[in-house]
C-alpha cells in the first residue's frame, strides 16, 4: 500500500473506499493483522446477514463471485474465529452450555454418519445388479424408474459406484471418531495419566485436525468452483478482480466422465471434500470442549452422554471391534 495513500473511512465495505483506515492499520505488522480482523470481524457478520442478497442472489453475478470469494476467504475465517471464542468463554463460563455444544456436535455427527452408512448397502446392491445385467442378462445399460426412467450405461453405473464411497468416506468420519473407530498410533498415549491424555486431545484437535481441515478446505474450495463456473476463480484473486470477472460469469458445471458412457457427475466428489472438511473441523471442536470438560472435572466425566452403538446384551466382548 502506497504511503501516501489516505484512508477513507474505517471499513472499506461500509464506505466504499479503496483504502479504509482499517486497511492501512492491518498492513502493519502480523500483530495488527490479527487485531484489525478480529475488529472487522463483527462489521463483517453483521453486514452479511443485514444484506444477505449482496451474496446470496445467485442470479446476480456479483453476488455469487462474492460467495465464492468469501467461502475461503480472511474475513471469514476471523468471523468464525470471534464466534468460536466466545462460545467457548461461555461454555467455560457455564459447563452445562459446553457440555451442550458437546452433545449437540456429537449427536449432528452420529445422525449424519449413521444415515450415509447406508450408501455402503447400497453400493453393495449396486455392484450385484450390475454383475447380474452384465453376466446374466448381457444388458449394455440399466433403466430404473417408472414413465421417464433414469437410464445409463452398466458402465456409468460402474462408475458412480465410487460416490457411495465417498459418502462413507466423507460424511462418516465425525461418526466413525466418535464411535472410536478411528485408527490411532498409540506411543505414550495408552499409559499416561487421564488428565495428560485430555491434553493430548486437546493438543490434537487444535493443531493437528483443525489446521489439516482449514488447509484443505482452502485448496477445495476453489477447486470446486474451477469446475462450476466460468472464467476460473482463483485463490489468488482478489474481490475487486473476482467482481470485473463477473461480468463474464456463467454456469459451467462439469460433466466430462473419465470414459465416454461413464459417470459424469465429479463435481460432487468436490463437494463432498468440502463437505468432509467441515465435518472434521465440528468434530475438532467437539474433541476439543470434551476433553476440556474432562479435564476440569476429572475422571468420573470419562465419556459422559456419549452416544456409542451397540451390538446388544451379551456381545459386550466384541464391542468396539466393528
Amino acid at each position: 500500500m502506497a504511503e501516501d495513500a489516505v484512508c477513507a473511512g474505517f471499513f472499506r465495505a461500509a464506505e466504499g473506499a479503496k483504502i479504509s483506515c482499517l486497511d492501512q492499520f492491518q498492513e502493519g505488522n502480523l500483530i495488527s493483522f490479527i487485531l484489525g480482523n478480529l475488529v472487522e470481524a463483527f462489521y463483517n457478520f453483521f453486514a452479511a446477514v443485514l444484506n444477505p442478497s449482496m451474496w446470496l442472489d445467485w442470479s446476480n453475478s456479483e453476488a455469487l463471485m462474492r460467495f465464492i470469494y468469501y467461502g475461503a476467504s480472511v474475513e471469514l475465517f476471523f468471523v468464525l474465529l470471534v464466534g468460536l471464542l466466545i462460545v467457548t468463554a461461555v461454555g467455560i463460563w457455564k459447563r452445562s452450555f459446553m457440555w451442550g455444544c458437546v452433545r449437540g456436535l456429537e449427536g449432528f455427527a452420529n445422525v449424519t454418519g449413521r444415515f450415509f452408512a447406508w450408501a455402503g448397502l447400497l453400493m453393495v446392491l449396486q455392484q450385484i445388479i450390475i454383475v447380474f445385467m452384465q453376466r446374466i442378462f448381457t444388458r449394455p445399460d440399466i433403466s430404473i424408474g417408472f414413465g421417464i426412467p433414469l437410464q445409463f450405461d452398466i458402465s456409468w453405473f460402474a462408475e458412480e459406484l465410487k460416490l457411495f464411497n465417498a459418502l462413507v468416506v466423507c460424511l462418516c468420519v465425525s461418526y466413525t471418531f466418535v464411535q472410536g473407530g478411528h485408527v490411532r498410533v498409540d506411543l505414550f498415549y495408552a499409559g499416561a495419566k487421564f488428565r495428560t491424555k485430555r491434553v493430548i486431545d486437546m493438543f490434537g484437535a487444535l493443531f493437528f485436525m483443525i489446521p489439516f481441515a482449514i488447509v484443505t478446505w482452502l485448496y477445495g474450495w476453489f477447486f470446486l468452483w474451477r469446475h462450476l463456473v466460468t472464467p476460473n476463480p482463483s485463490a489468488s484473486d482478489r474481490l475487486e478482480l473476482l467482481l470485473r470477472k463477473a461480468r463474464l460469469l456463467k454456469w459451467n458445471v462439469e460433466t466430462i466422465g473419465f470414459s465416454p458412457n461413464g459417470f459424469n457427475g465429479y463435481f460432487l466428489f468436490k463437494i463432498l471434500l468440502c463437505a468432509f472438511c467441515a465435518m472434521v473441523i465440528l468434530q475438532a471442536i467437539s474433541v476439543f470442549y470434551r476433553a476440556l470438560l474432562e479435564f476440569r472435572e476429572g475422571p468420573e466425566s470419562e465419556d459422559k452422554y456419549l452416544d456409542r452403538d451397540t451390538l446388544g446384551e451379551g456381545e459386550e466382548a466384541y464391542e468396539g471391534t466393528h
